[in-house]
Parts: C-alpha cells; structure tokens; sequence
C-alpha cells in the first residue's frame, strides 16, 4: 500500500511547510502536555501545602522513567517505520508497529508490577521522607500502579501513528487526554471538590490517559486498511533484522531516558536536604522549564519522520535543508524565551505559590535553569537526527555525556561551591558543551552522505 499523499509531504512539499506540518502539531502537543503537568503542581499548590507539592515534585523522575519504555518502542519502532517508508519497504512498517506496540503494552504490566513490589524503596531512593511518603504513594498508586499501562501505550501510540506523517491525529490523541487532565484536576484536587490533594492529581492523570488510549484505539480501527500503523498479533512476528532497528535507535534513546532519571534523582535529593520549601520551589522552576523544553523536544521530534524518510530515500540535499530550517527556527526562539524567563522569574514563581520563601528560592532556580535553553534545543535536534537516521550510538553517546560526564558531576560541584543554588545552573554547564558537539557531528553526517551519493 502506498499512501500519495504522505510521499508528497516527505518528497515533493516546500521544507518550511513540511517542517511545520509535521512540528507544529507536536509542538502544541507538546505543549498541552506541559499544561497538564503545569496543572498539577498549579492546583496542588493551592493547597498552599508543600509537603502535597512536594510529593508530585518526588514522584517525578518515576514517570519520567515511563519515557525509557516511551524511547525504546516509541522512538525506535517509529524511527524503522520512517527510514522503511522510505525504501517503501511496507512490510516492514507493519511489523514493526505491531512489535513495538506489543513489546510497549507488556512492558508496562511489568513496570506497574515492579513498583507495587518495591514501593517502599523506591519512595526512599526518590528522597521522600516520613513527612512526604505518604502522600508522594497516594500520586504513584494511581499514576503508576494502576496508570503505567495506560499512560506508556498513550505516548507509544502517538509516535507510531506520527511516523507515517499523521501529526496532527498524533497530537489530538495525546491532547484529548491532556485537555481531560486539566478540566478534572481541580475537581479532584481542591477542597470545593474531591479534596484528595495529590492522590487526586494521580487519579485524573490514570483517567485522562486512558482516555487518550481510546482515541488512538478508535483511530486505528477507523482508518484499517489507510494506515501503516498495525496492532494485529498476526503481524507480530520477531524478525531479527527488525528487532536490531527498533533496539538500535531505542536502546540508546531509553538508555538516554533512564540517565535523566538519574540526574532528576539526584538533584532532588540534593534539594531536599533544604526542606520541603526548596523542593516545592525545584519543582515549579522545572515544571515552568519545562514549557519551553517541551518545545524544542516536540520540534525536534516532529520532523524525525521528514529526516528520516529521506535519509533512507537518499535524497540529502532535503535532509539538510530540513535540519538548516530546523535548526534557524528553534534557537531563534529559545533565546528569546530566555530573555523573557530571565527577566520574568519571580513573577512566574509567584503565580504557584504565595509562600515567600518558596518564591525567592523558585525565582533564583529559574534563572539558573533557563540559561540552557538556546543550547540545549541544538543538543535535542542532533539527537532527533541521530535517532531519525538510525545512528543510535551517536544518541547513546550524547546521553552519556550529558549525565555522566557533565551534569550529574556539575551538580556535586557546583552545589559544593554554592550551596543549592548552585544546582541550577548544571544543565546549562551540560548543554554548552553539547551544543557545539551536535553541530559538528551533524555537519560531519551530511558531509559523509554527500561524499558517498558523489562516488556513486
């Protein structure tokens, strides 16, 4: 089956429009995504209650290691899907979405599983304590145990119906449930509703995800027989010549996953040695960091099946252009997003909580925080490049370089020398360094296929 339509978007329409027909619903994706974990630290601190607050901010790095399940099946079926609609090798694209969908779903039963078994010593690697265990339970019980399933294939699904160049259907999926998750926070959150706290933050997080689930399931089912996405157990079938190209891209972008984790981990177990207050202001300044994150990560992400399917195609002179594009856009914007948080500090810290000290200590990590953006979006698109092209060790390297090597040793030093608020501008040490390094190991990429498309 060949779909004209998604060959004119890749091959034949003007970069600006196809970069911006498959970024811009990804982006807003992205951002909605944002929202909805912006509403739950927003109405969990209106609670005015930091050890409710600072459960959601423990809780954390629990589900940002959904993303390594995510990286894995999401990002590495998605990525074989793009580069074989490109050699329109159709087979391939099929087996691979039913492999990686599957291998997604069992994945995380087992994570669920896992973390009800061991919830005491995760909560205490996590950094809670006697005062924020309780609570930081009550969030994972419903956004862990009972929401892993849910909120793993929500993610998956939307890379793989992305990969065909179904951006938009990909992010009204993922919005849908985001959109759910806002409408239901303050319901279950606030005392005028269910007053659960952060236990209801959890609930209508499982709730929206689930949601979003039935949407792509819906769309699926619609479009059998006009998509390349396939969930049919009869496709699932483990080729090992497709098992090495999803793990290829999608060992080394979980195993990316899993270091932010660790760094995630560790800063907030630095800040905790603070108090709660510190921990609650860390939590809001990475929450509203995270807006323009998500932007870069969702731009990058968006034009990975353009990359992709024309890495494979061969056609280098149209993968440049789309990095070039890309690349012009993106850091455009964050530097300017920079100036505004910079400037803007307290009054963003101040729009979560009214508690003094949460709010000075918010406005001094936000600054810190922010300065990594206009490098840290160079550092994304080389890695959606790498990804996009199959070139998982150049991801996995980065990954290593950016937690091992350079920010988790910038937190320890940094927070040796000034004490806490140091720990804010680590990210910005990694990212300097990793900017530089994307821009020339891209330009050594193009380089390289346009010498080998000369010699033949």
């Amino acid at each position: 089956m060949e779909d004209t339509q998604k060959t004119q978007l890749f091959e034949r329409t003007p970069i600006p429009k196809a970069v911006m027909t498959l970024a811009i619903p990804t982006i807003v994706s992205s951002l909605v995504m944002v929202l909805y974990n912006l509403a739950d630290t927003y109405f969990v601190a209106q609670l005015n209650d930091s050890i409710q607050n600072s459960a959601v901010t423990l809780a954390a790095p629990v589900l940002l290691a959904f993303n390594a399940i995510n990286n894995l099946f999401g990002v590495g079926a998605s990525s074989m899907m793009s580069r074989a609609l490109g050699r329109k090798d159709y087979e391939t694209v099929y087996q691979s979405s039913a492999l990686g969908f599957y291998c997604a779903l069992f994945s995380a039963m087992a994570f669920s599983v896992i973390y009800t078994l061991l919830r005491s010593p995760f909560l205490t690697i996590l950094g809670a304590d006697s005062t924020t265990s309780a609570a930081t339970a009550e969030y994972l019980k419903w956004t862990v145990t009972y929401g892993a399933v849910p909120s793993i294939l929500n993610v998956v699904l939307a890379y793989l119906v992305r990969s065909e160049g179904a951006s938009l259907h990909a992010s009204i999926g993922t919005m849908s449930g985001c959109i759910l998750n806002i409408i239901l926070d303050p319901i279950f959150i606030l005392p005028w509703g269910l007053g659960m706290g952060a236990a209801g933050a959890g609930l209508a997080t499982f709730i929206s995800n689930c949601a979003a689930c039935c949407y792509f399931f819906i769309l699926l089912y619609i479009k059998r027989g006009r998509t390349y996405v396939c969930i049919n157990l009869k496709k699932l079938k483990f080729n090992k010549s497709i098992i090495f190209g999803i793990c290829a891209v999608g060992i080394p972008a979980s195993i990316q996953n899993l270091l932010n984790v660790t760094g995630m981990t560790v800063l907030n177990n630095f800040t905790a040695d603070f108090g709660s207050d510190a921990v609650a202001a860390m939590g809001i300044s990475q929450k509203l960091n995270m807006i323009p994150v998500q932007i870069a990560l969702g731009f990058s992400q968006g034009i990975m099946p353009l990359v992709g399917y024309n890495y494979a195609s061969g056609d280098v002179g149209r993968m440049k252009k789309t990095i070039l594009f890309a690349g012009k856009i993106i850091a455009a914007f964050m530097a300017a997003v920079t100036v505004g948080y910079y400037i803007g500090a307290g009054q963003l810290s101040a729009m979560f909580m009214e508690n003094p000290a949460v709010v000075a200590y918010g406005t001094r990590f936000l600054r810190g925080l922010c300065l990594a953006m206009p490098f840290l979006c160079m550092d994304f698109l080389g890695v959606g490049v790498f990804q996009s092209c199959g070139l998982g060790k150049n991801a996995l390297l980065f990954a290593i370089l950016r937690k091992i090597v350079l920010e988790i040793p910038a937190l320890v030093v940094l927070n040796k020398l000034f004490p806490l608020y140091g720990l804010a501008y680590a990210q910005f040490t990694a990212e300097v360094v990793l900017a530089v390094a994307a821009i020339v190991v891209m330009r050594r990429i193009i380089k390289g296929l346009e010498k080998e498309r000369k010699c033949n």
